[in-house]
């Protein structure tokens, strides 16, 4: 079975354009030498190999290495590290899909990334199967359609490689998972291999980065926009020259940054990034409430959108005029107070006030999303007060980032077996808070039961349902003026601060 996994490797990799005909003896070759083997009979009598799924085909090959003892122990990381080396094998040079990607580039920019998104799956970097696990469905809301996505593609930690990576050194190579230093890398217990990864230079604000796609895509195309330098995060007047660089670059995607700050900003602020796609997010649906315009900028189409964050919408041709407008409104946002409304720019010299912004291509027009954050924190909500507030934290309590923001909630995977064992109790006519695997879900469930008759056939759906709308008033926290009068009002005074 090994000698038919091995050629079917090689196959796969002709069939979906890693490598050409003329490399399929040299392939071989390099499999077997990963493998520790000598020799290879291409005239198996087992089964046909083309049958095999790549999943399958790396199963086998890893359990041989496991069986022959070139993997310390039998654990997902070790098993990613052997079959990532061995899918480096397939993927071609950087300088390769480079040029590929530039020629396709010169057919158009969807031709580009369609083929750059196409090698990415195939090489195995964007791990099909895994993704396929997430559970992902869709609400309808007062703001729209919005996603929900339980995210269960990423591997749990086995304890006996968090013990292997304790005691092995820290080398400092790549400094973090973003870094252009990991296109190629064969990875460590502690870093995730990546020689099957490669990355795209491309420029902004005529500074050198460079794109590649997320590993565990959330949506069509994920792709990551990476500054060549290890340098922090940070939004000022050139974030917003580089999104509308990408957008001019890719029009078909739209392209966000986190906000550069703690508790409102992602999970890398060490790397300056961006994350972008092929996908329009409930957001980008949104409609605006409101239109105006700013003094001095009457080119410049302006707006709230109706969303349950703070968001100010900019549409323009001049991408200039629309840089000079987002920066009048970030520097103003940086140093805004209003103690009425609980904004305060700073407490102890410690600032709160940042954007997360969103840049998209429209009807052949600029369109850019400033979403207002603020991490102020209190005695009352210690995580922050533009945060999801403590009684939504059995279902979501890590940072609200862009892809948040714009309408898709990453929730955790422990979230797919409480829901089942809820579901379980609440069939079994037990209370919740009597079962401690759930028991934190009780006030949760107790403040909808009442609308419903629960059976086997429709308690799941109904449990989703409410995992959508409890993440709208997530996003409700999360925004620093509540979409009613009084809100509306305090955001109207900011704006006229700005020179509505």
């Amino acid at each position: 079975m090994v000698n038919c996994a091995i050629e079917a490797l090689a196959k796969y990799g002709i069939s979906h354009g890693l490598i050409e005909e003329s490399d399929f003896v040299y392939v071989i070759n390099r499999i077997l030498h990963a493998l520790g083997r000598d020799s290879y009979t291409p005239a198996d009598p087992q089964p046909d190999g083309s049958s095999m799924s790549l999943p399958e085909i790396l199963s086998v090959l890893t359990d041989d290495a496991v069986q022959r003892g070139l993997l310390e122990a039998d654990t997902t990381a070790r098993r990613d590290l052997f079959d990532t080396e061995l899918m480096g094998l397939l993927t071609p040079r950087p300088s390769a899909v480079i040029a590929e990607f530039n020629r396709r580039y010169a057919e158009s920019p969807e031709a580009a990334t369609e083929y750059y998104y196409a090698l990415s799956r195939a090489s195995n970097y964007i791990r099909t199967d895994r993704v396929a696990r997430d559970r992902k469905w869709t609400v309808d809301t007062p703001y729209g359609v919005m996603d929900i996505t339980i995210n269960l593609s990423k591997p749990e930690k086995d304890p006996r490689d968090i013990a292997a990576a304790g005691k092995a050194k820290a080398s400092g190579y790549p400094l973090c998972a973003l870094c252009r230093e990991n296109e190629g890398y064969g990875g460590t217990l502690s870093a995730a291999p990546r020689a099957n990864h490669r990355v795209i230079p491309i420029r902004m604000a005529d500074q050198p980065w460079f794109l590649q796609y997320s590993p565990y895509v959330y949506y069509n195309e994920h792709c990551i926009a990476l500054s060549q330098d290890h340098t922090p995060m940070k939004i000022d007047r050139s974030t917003f020259v580089k999104l509308l660089d990408f957008v001019s670059i890719f029009p078909h995607y739209f392209i966000g940054s986190n906000a550069d700050l703690p508790i409102v900003g992602g999970s890398i602020l060490s790397h300056d990034h961006m994350q972008g796609g092929h996908y329009t997010f409930a957001m980008a649906r949104a409609p605006m409430e409101q239109e105006f315009t700013f003094r001095g900028y009457d080119d410049i189409a302006a707006g709230i959108v109706r969303w349950p964050m703070a968001v100010i919408r900019l549409r323009g041709k001049d991408k200039c005029r629309m840089t000079e407008l987002a920066d009048r409104i970030l520097t103003a946002w940086r140093g805004y107070s209003d103690p009425s409304a609980m904004i305060l720019a700073e407490t102890d010299g410690v600032p709160h006030n940042t954007v997360t912004p969103i840049a998209r291509m429209r009807d052949g027009e600029y369109e850019l999303d400033l979403v207002l954050r603020n991490n102020l924190t209190t005695e009352e909500h210690p995580m922050g007060l533009y945060h999801p507030h403590s009684e939504l934290h059995n279902i979501k309590r890590e940072n609200i980032g862009l892809i948040e923001v714009m309408g898709l909630a990453v929730l955790p995977a422990r979230l797919d077996r409480e829901m089942q064992r809820l579901a379980e109790v609440i069939l079994a006519g037990e209370d919740p808070a009597n079962v401690p695997e759930v028991a934190h879900h009780a006030a949760w469930l107790a403040a909808f039961a009442p609308r419903y008759r629960f059976t086997a056939e429709n308690i799941m759906e109904i449990l989703m349902e409410e995992i959508g709308r409890t993440f709208v008033r997530v996003l409700e926290d999360a925004g620093v003026y509540r979409c009613d009068a009084e809100g509306r009002a305090a955001f109207g005074r900011f704006l006229d601060t700005v020179g509505r």
